[in-house]
This record gives structure tokens, C-alpha cells and sequence, in this order.
């Protein structure tokens, strides 16, 4: 009885020996990553400020995306948390009206992200707020370059070129988008929009192709003749 009495004691020794032993090897790790997700600064700032963004508080959210920037950004960095974070800054600064400041975030945040066709999206909708519609053409152009199944992309281009004048290029733009989505009402209302200012240009080229023709024809039938009599007359 002694004897099987002091083994059991001696495996529950044992036991809490290696229980201890864990929750001194464990716990530690634990609280570090716990501290990991409560210090990080910069993950902290983004997800407020995503929250400010649904509120609607802008102004206030732009505050945090910029400390986001300032601080360290390394594990942010390690998701898409700072990409969308450039993205995000480019949108509000877009819709807050401080074009200029867009554009420049759009382009910090290129340099960190050059293949990333959402910030070249972003950077054309500022362009396109600010009435630079062929610039902002361009950089729609480098979104859908960078991804060709980029719908949203296809339409920002086609409505820009559709601002710029250039219908038929926006009609390609608005073909490729219904390439992607058939039943896009986006993309099936410009190109609707397309296609008919562009036959109204064909019409006016022709109008005025045929004033031209006219003013030729006159020319050649009504004065050259006279400029004949006249030249005679100079000969005597």
C-alpha cells in the first residue's frame, strides 16, 4: 500500500512538473503575440480608420491612414492592409476635392505598389474629378494593362475617353467591359452613348466636308476666270 501510494504520488509530481513546464514555455509566446496585435500601431490606426470610413467620417480616417504611414509598417505590410491603406488615402483625398494631393498619394503609393491596378484606378478618378480626362484615360489605360479583366477599370476608361472626345476609343473600352460582363448597364449605356456621338460626328464631318467641296467648286467655277481677265489685262 506505502509503495503504491508513493508512486502515485510521485507520477502526480511528475505531472504537474510537465504542466508547469508548459504553461512557462507557452504562455509567454501567448502574451508576445497577444502584445504583437495590441502595440502594432499602424494595424490599430487602419482598422479605426476603416471604421471611420463606414461612418462616413473621412476627414478622420484620413487623419489615421497618414499615422498609418508615419509609423511601422512592417507587419501591416505583411497583408494587404498598407496597399489598401495607399488606396484607400487616394479615394478620400479624391473626394474630400484635394485633387493635387491625390494624385501625389496615388503616386507614393505606385512606387510601393507599381502593379497594383487599384491605384491607378484611383489616381485616373482624380484626374477625371479634376477634368484631365485624357490623363486620366492613361492611367485607366495602365489598370486594365496590368489586369485585363479589370471591368470597373474597362468603364472608368471609356468614360473618360468619352469625355475626352474620343468616342470611338471609348466605345472599345465600353465592348471590352461587355466582353467581361454581357449584362453590364454600365457599359451598355456608354456604349450606347458612344456609338451615337459618334455618328453624330461622322455627320458633321460630313457637313462640313461637304461645305468644303462647295466653297471649292465655287472657287474653281466663279473665280478663277476673273482672275484670267485680270491677269490679261496686266499683259497689255
Amino acid at each position: 500500500m506505502n509503495y503504491s501510494y508513493s508512486m502515485k504520488v510521485k507520477q502526480i509530481v511528475a505531472i504537474l512538473a510537465i504542466l508547469t513546464m508548459v504553461a512557462v514555455c507557452v504562455l509567454p509566446v501567448a502574451a508576445e503575440e497577444d502584445g504583437e496585435k495590441i502595440t502594432d500601431e499602424a494595424t490599430l490606426y487602419y482598422n479605426s480608420a476603416q471604421l471611420l470610413i463606414a461612418d462616413q467620417q473621412y476627414e478622420r480616417a484620413l487623419e489615421l491612414f497618414n499615422k498609418v504611414l508615419a509609423s511601422n509598417t512592417t507587419l501591416l505590410g505583411m497583408g494587404d492592409g498598407l496597399m489598401y491603406t495607399y488606396k484607400d488615402r487616394v479615394a478620400l483625398l479624391t473626394d474630400l476635392g484635394r485633387y493635387d494631393e491625390a494624385i501625389a498619394a496615388a503616386d507614393e503609393g505606385i512606387a510601393a505598389y507599381p502593379k497594383e491596378p487599384g491605384l491607378w484606378n484611383n489616381k485616373g478618378w482624380a484626374y477625371y474629378q479634376m477634368g484631365r480626362y485624357s490623363e486620366a484615360a492613361a492611367a485607366y489605360d495602365k489598370a486594365v494593362t496590368l489586369d485585363p479583366e479589370y471591368l470597373k477599370g474597362w468603364i472608368n476608361k471609356g468614360d473618360a475617353l468619352m469625355k475626352a472626345g474620343r468616342e470611338g476609343e471609348a466605345a472599345g473600352a465600353y465592348n471590352k467591359a461587355l466582353e467581361l460582363d454581357p449584362g453590364n448597364t454600365d457599359a451598355t449605356t456608354g456604349l450606347a452613348e458612344a456609338q451615337k456621338s459618334a455618328a453624330s460626328m461622322n455627320l458633321v464631318y460630313a457637313a462640313i466636308a461637304a461645305i468644303i467641296a462647295g466653297l471649292v467648286i465655287w472657287y474653281v467655277k466663279f473665280r478663277k476666270p476673273s482672275d484670267e481677265k485680270s491677269a490679261g489685262r496686266e499683259k497689255k
